[in-house]
């Protein structure tokens, strides 16, 4: 079983990756109806062991249609002309995705708007306030 190194804390296993190949459309001239070079790869994120849970949840998180329901993160990439191209750009697609993955979200610190920002925020209110209040028709009565 080997490993593939995303960065210094987190690897996925080599096993559970899967490339399957495909005409691809685009430039290419007669050589695409010819050569399969659109790569998928398939990661069987669910299978990989190696991968600690709370990168997992973040992955499936970040991976959003790309995951499916069996746990498989599906990549495409067709690009580049040649399917050596193709793969490489998949898994450095995959290997960026896990290392945003890895890497823990700060926490965010809820803040409050300070006073002199509510002060400017309500004469804002009152300034417009009172420019549609100019703008009604005159003798209407406001009871």
């Amino acid at each position: 079983m080997s490993r593939l190194r995303v960065n210094g804390r987190v690897a996925i296993d080599t096993e559970c990756l899967e490339y399957r190949f495909a005409r691809s459309s685009g430039p290419g001239g007669q050589n695409v109806n010819k050569v399969e070079t659109a790569v998928e790869l398939r990661y069987n994120m669910a299978a990989d062991h190696s991968l600690p849970e709370p990168v997992r949840a973040r992955v499936a998180s970040l991976a959003g249609r790309r995951l499916t329901a069996e746990g498989i993160v599906v990549i495409q990439a067709q690009r580049f002309r040649s399917q050596q191209r193709n793969r490489e750009d998949a898994l450095e697609r995959l290997l960026e995705l896990v290392d945003a993955a890895a890497r823990i979200p700060r926490a965010r610190i809820p803040t409050k708007p300070h006073a002199a920002a509510q002060r400017a925020r309500l004469e804002n209110k009152r300034r417009t306030g009172a420019v549609k209040r100019a703008r009604r028709p005159v003798g209407r009565d406001d009871d």
